[in-house]
């Protein structure tokens, strides 16, 4: 009667490790495939309720100067709110941050944004400032349609609907900028936010 072998402890180690890597490569290989859900819905309410405001605010200053502090006093409330909210949300989520389709979601959102930030130097130093509203929500619109394709099918829609305003901002009377701001980052945020809050869990 024969007594079956027993593995020697070397080979059992060495399977556990393939089989570690092979679960570690399947991890990595889904989050490269995956989509990026932890956008924030209420989180993008809040930054239109916080537009809006600016907006009558912006209205109300008495040079470009002034109009052009509200703004970017306003962007970096919104960047405060956007960076809490998507936290809060991927924490709920079990979402990581750090993950593939988070990094790409920022890497895709960040250089319409830079570009922006650069030609809205180039236009304040020309006396431009006209051209703001319509730069902004292109730039913006393009940053979301671009990140947006590691994310849920509804926000590649909402960076259209920047696109559309931003276009039409820059055809129209500069008189009407504050009114296609309030309407973009105000509007557009408010019922997206709430279509994302709803749809994609908060």
């Amino acid at each position: 009667m024969s007594i079956p072998l027993r593995r020697p402890q070397a080979d059992e180690t060495a399977l556990h490790e393939r089989a570690m890597d092979d679960l570690r490569f399947i991890r990595q290989t889904m989050e490269r495939a995956g989509s990026f859900t932890a956008v924030p819905g209420y989180g993008g309410v809040m930054l239109g309720v916080t537009a809006l405001a600016a907006a009558w605010f912006a209205s109300r200053q008495p040079d470009a100067f002034g109009w052009l502090v509200v703004w970017l006093a306003t962007a970096v409330v919104a960047l405060g709110i956007t960076a809490v909210s998507m936290t809060l949300k991927a924490r709920r989520a079990g979402v990581a941050l750090d993950s593939g389709p988070a990094r790409k979601f920022m890497l895709s959102f960040l250089p319409p944004v830079a570009v922006a930030i650069v030609l809205s130097g180039a236009f304040y130093l020309r006396g431009m400032h006209e051209l703001f509203p319509g730069l902004w929500l292109l730039s913006y619109g393009a940053a979301i349609v671009s990140a947006g394709t590691f994310s849920v099918r509804i926000i590649p829609v909402m960076g259209v609907c920047f696109m559309l305003l931003g276009a039409t901002a820059l055809v129209t009377p500069a008189a009407w900028g504050d009114i296609f701001m309030a309407a973009g980052f105000g509007g557009l945020h408010i019922v997206f936010g709430f279509i994302i809050a709803r749809s994609h869990g908060g």
